[in-house]
């Protein structure tokens, strides 16, 4: 059977984060700072909605670019939140989560020797999903000095003829560094200057802890080419919802639409309505999630300032990324033995790209108990290998 698989996606490596979240959930009394999925429950009124609609019997399919008053919504809450206005009826659908909308994002506008340019440490769907639309994956190594932070040098430096796409992923998984507007003002003109298209992961908006996110498509001249990927995750608390969205011009809306139609149909009905009550009523729910792991953030950081261990300060998402190169192994290696000997999972900073090499990914959604706890036997273990 080997032979009928093709030697692209032989090529493709598993995710690093799954192997040792694969582990874990077979080793008794282990913690995990592994998984970037929020503690929380779901919202109740969002889960009623969800509720309410299958009681309704609203069980069939959608339009292929999702409901249309979810639609509204997102538009309603972008334009709100971003600053940015959106066609509800052409300029927006409805994914399966925002990993769906990359790949589509990715196989509607790369052609065959496209290239993508992606700043690394960079989530782990980012090079696969270029591969895959047979593009080139351009990757550029990002600096714990820079916060991790895009500059125009590293930018330009990295532009070729075959230069396509940028993609941007801010506020950030692994490092949980943002980009905020002077930064992404300073990408603006190269992005111009080059005619690239821009891909802008947005999944974490709603977690920034210094400032308000700024989407770098309400910058002028840069919502037209633009396409913006969010979803429901991680502000909302609805991993398992499975719910995403795209927001781009028509005409490459157009095409995306056609790519989910026949791949997908339309995503999840329960799901849309559960959406459309999170989008309406749950701002005061995001606000309290923020505020909590904001408090878990500087919990860490005050932690691992403690334990001598450096790392930048970041603002965004829900990860802090240490620098654990001073023990002398690879990233893999110290989560290896740190999930050995006492049994604590983070994610080798390797898993993220090359330049992750010599960090580690913690996640801090989990509870500051589970965190103390975590930290205790995290502490144990430095004191061994010092």
């Amino acid at each position: 059977m080997r032979e009928f698989v093709t030697e692209k996606v032989k090529q493709i490596k598993p995710s690093g984060i799954r192997k040792f979240f694969d582990v874990v959930s077979e080793m008794p009394d282990a913690i995990s700072l592994g998984v970037g999925e929020p503690d929380f429950d779901t919202p109740w009124h969002i889960r009623d909605a969800g509720i309410k609609s299958l009681k309704a019997g609203k069980t069939f399919y959608t339009s292929n670019a999702g409901l249309m008053e979810l639609r509204e919504e997102i538009c309603r809450y972008t334009e709100e939140k971003m600053h940015v206005s959106y066609d509800p009826k052409s300029e927006v659908f409805i994914s399966v989560g925002g990993s769906e909308a990359i790949d589509i994002a990715f196989r509607a506008t790369l052609d065959i020797g496209d290239e993508v340019i992606i700043p690394e440490p960079a989530f782990v769907s980012y090079v696969p999903c270029a591969q895959l639309a047979g593009a080139v994956p351009v990757t550029i190594p990002l600096k714990a000095e820079n916060e991790f932070r895009l500059t125009p040098e590293e930018l330009e430096a990295a532009i070729t003829p075959k230069s396509k796409i940028l993609l941007l992923s801010y506020p950030n998984n692994p490092t949980g560094a943002i980009m905020e507007k002077a930064d992404l003002e300073a990408l603006c003109p190269i992005i111009e200057k080059y005619d690239l298209l821009v891909v802008s992961d947005e999944i974490y908006s709603e977690l920034s802890y210094k400032s308000a996110h700024v989407s770098i498509a309400s910058l002028p001249g840069m919502r037209e080419r633009t396409i913006v990927i969010n979803g429901f995750s991680k502000a909302f608390a609805m991993t398992g919802w499975r719910l995403g969205y795209a927001l781009a011009p028509a005409p490459v809306m157009k095409q995306m639409i056609k790519l989910h139609q026949f791949a997908i149909m339309s995503a999840p009905t329960t799901s849309q309505y559960a959406a459309i009550s999170a989008l309406k009523n749950g701002n005061p729910d995001v606000i309290e999630m923020r505020m909590a792991y904001d408090q878990r953030r500087r919990f860490l950081m005050h932690t691992l300032k403690r334990l001598e261990i450096p790392c930048f300060e970041p603002y965004g998402a829900f990860y802090i990324f240490p620098d654990i190169s001073k023990f002398g192994m690879t990233s893999e290696e110290f989560a290896t033995k740190l999930l050995q000997e006492e049994k604590v999972a983070v994610v080798p900073g390797s898993a993220f790209g090359a330049c992750g090499e010599g960090f580690v990914r913690i996640s801090y959604a989990y509870s500051i108990e589970e965190l103390k706890a975590a930290f205790e036997r995290i502490e144990k273990f430095i004191e061994k290998i010092r």
